[in-house]
This record gives C-alpha cells, sequence and structure tokens, in this order.
C-alpha cells in the first residue's frame, strides 16, 4: 500500500496518534502498515519469536520491551521468519541484532537501538494488551503507519 505519514497526518491529524521520534528504522522496507498485534515482555524474546511464527495475515507487531537497552528482542532469523509469514512489520520499545542483516531484508522494522547479546528465553510477557510507549496507545486491532517521517496510529484503517 502506498502512503506518507505527512499526507495521513494532514488529512487525519485529529484521529491518529503521533509517535515520539525515539524510533529508527532498521529493515530493508521503510514503510509499513497494518493492524497490530501488541506483546509486553522485558528482556525475553521467547514470545516474540512465537508470534512470529504464527501467520501474520498483514498484521503489524509492537512489542514493548520495557525500552531495555541491555539486549535485543529480534534478529534475523526471526523477521526472516515474520516476513515469510506474512507479518508486515514489527515496532520495538527495546534493542534488534544483526543490523546489517535486517537492512537487506525487505521488511519494515523500527526500534529503539542495535544490541549484540540476545535475550533470554523464559517465555514469560503478555500478548494482546494495550501498551503505551513514545506516546502513543497501542490497542491490539488499531492501525499502525510507519515510514521514514515517523509513526502514526489510528482506530481504524485509513487506506
Amino acid at each position: 500500500m502506498e502512503f506518507k505519514t505527512t499526507d495521513l497526518c494532514d488529512a487525519h491529524a485529529e484521529r491518529l496518534q503521533i509517535a515520539d521520534p525515539i524510533l529508527q528504522d532498521f529493515g530493508g522496507r521503510i514503510s509499513f502498515c497494518g493492524p497490530c498485534t501488541t506483546l509486553k515482555v522485558f528482556e525475553d524474546d521467547a514470545l516474540v519469536r512465537t508470534t512470529l511464527e504464527e501467520p501474520g495475515q498483514g498484521r503489524v507487531l509492537v512489542v514493548d520491551g520495557g525500552g531495555s537497552m541491555r539486549c535485543a528482542l529480534l534478529d534475523a532469523l526471526m523477521a526472516e521468519q515474520a516476513h515469510q509469514n506474512g507479518w508486515h512489520g514489527l515496532v520495538v520499545n527495546g534493542c534488534i541484532r544483526d543490523a546489517a542483516t535486517l537492512a537487506k531484508l525487505n521488511f519494515g522494522i523500527k526500534a529503539l537501538a542495535v544490541h549484540p547479546l540476545h535475550s533470554v528465553k523464559h517465555g514469560v510477557g503478555e500478548q494482546d494488551v494495550p501498551l503505551r510507549f513514545a506516546n502513543v496507545h497501542f490497542v491490539p486491532g488499531h492501525y499502525v503507519y510507519a515510514d521514514e517521517d515517523g509513526l502514526v496510529v489510528c482506530e481504524e484503517a485509513l487506506i
């Protein structure tokens, strides 16, 4: 789908939540959108991995990792699996790793930073719960639109 977050803001600002500019682009595809599924985890990527093994059906996975800068919640193998399974993108309030490989993957990824250490894998966390980071409320089923100009969220599809 073709869209620009700037155009969405111009046409629908009163209906959008606009994320604070804290997220960086890491995937080879900068522009992505879709209804979101949410995960709340902390320094544990097991639920991220199992969620991305499911059919994505054009969704965007939003992961609140508590903003931790001590380990990565996403690596290249997980992102490749997500892409193959039909996910449209990932938004991570935390770190990723394998940045060079992710940059070559035709998949949208926004995250805070890069960290070389992988996380633990205990499977602790919550799925499909409302999240709040970057001054945005991410509610399962709400639509995420992301591109080089930022990230916006709306209760319904705009395009």
